[in-house]
C-alpha cells in the first residue's frame, strides 16, 4: 500500500476519531455553547482552517527550497483560530466557544500524524538525521528522527489526561480545555521543529517555530484572562 494512500486512510480515521470524541463528551453529560454548532460558525472555521493549512504549509515548503503546494495541520489550527475570532467579533459574540474542540484536536492530531509517518519522504514531515537507535529510514538510507511519532505520542498523552479530567469532572480543565490543548500543542510543536529540516526564517527559527510560539502565547493569554471555572452541573461550558 502506498504512503499517500495510508496518509489518506489515517486522515479519515483522524476525522472519525475526532467526531467520536465529541460524541463521547456528550455521553459524559457535557453541553457546549450553541454558537459553536451554528452553520456560519462552522463555515468560518472550515474556511479559515483550509486557508491557513495551505498558506502556511506552502510557505514553509518554499522557505525550505521545495516547490509545490503543501498543507499544514498547524497552519489549519492558526487559520481556524483567526477566522473564528474575527467571526465572533463581527457577530458580537463574547462567549468563549472552543471547549468542545479540545479532545477532537488532540485525538485528531495523534492519529493524523501516523499518516504523515507512513507517507514517508514525500510528506516532508520527517526529522533530521540521527544516530539514536530509534531513528527511522524513510527510504533514502538515512536514519532520521520520527518526529511524526513524537508528536503523535505527545498529543495522545494530552488526550488521556483530558479524558481523566472529564471523568473526574475537573471544571477548570473542561472549561479551558481548548486553550490548554493549544498551549500544550504549541509548546511540544516548538520543540519538535528543532528536529526538522525546514528552512529558517529568523535566526535558528523556522516559520513553524514562530507559528507555534504565536499559538502558545494566544493560549496563555486566554488562560490568564479566563473566567473562574464554576462546578459543572450539566451546564454549558465555554
Amino acid at each position: 500500500m502506498s504512503g499517500a494512500l495510508l496518509h489518506t486512510i489515517f486522515d479519515v480515521l483522524a476525522w472519525l476519531a475526532a467526531a467520536a470524541s465529541v460524541y463521547g463528551l456528550a455521553r459524559q453529560g457535557l453541553r457546549f455553547p450553541a454558537q459553536s454548532f451554528e452553520l456560519p460558525y462552522i463555515a468560518a472555521l472550515v474556511f479559515g482552517a483550509g486557508l491557513g493549512a495551505y498558506l502556511f504549509g506552502s510557505a514553509n515548503l518554499w522557505l525550505s527550497g521545495q516547490s509545490g503546494i503543501a498543507r499544514s495541520v498547524e497552519g489549519a489550527l492558526a487559520g481556524g483560530i483567526v477566522a473564528i475570532e474575527l467571526y465572533k467579533w463581527t457577530a458580537g459574540i463574547s462567549l468563549r466557544t472552543g471547549a468542545r474542540f479540545a479532545l477532537p484536536l488532540a485525538v485528531g492530531i495523534a492519529i493524523g500524524r501516523l499518516g504523515c509517518y507512513f507517507a514517508g519522504l514525500d510528506d516532508f514531515t520527517y526529522g533530521t538525521p540521527t544516530g539514536l537507535p530509534f531513528g527511522h529510514d524513510f527510504g533514502d538510507g538515512v536514519l532520521r528522527h520520527p518526529v511524526q511519532l513524537y508528536e503523535s505520542a505527545a498529543m495522545a498523552v494530552f488526550a488521556l489526561i483530558y479524558v481523566l479530567a472529564v471523568v473526574n469532572r475537573n471544571a477548570f480543565v473542561i472549561t479551558n480545555g481548548f486553550y490548554l490543548a493549544l498551549a500544550y500543542y504549541g509548546a511540544q510543536r516548538f520543540l519538535w521543529e528543532f528536529l526538522k529540516p525546514y528552512g529558517t526564517l529568523i535566526g535558528p527559527f523556522t516559520l513553524f517555530h514562530l507559528l507555534s510560539l504565536s499559538i502558545l502565547l494566544y493560549a496563555a493569554f486566554m488562560l490568564a484572562t479566563a473566567p473562574k471555572a464554576r462546578p459543572l452541573h450539566e451546564r454549558a461550558v465555554a
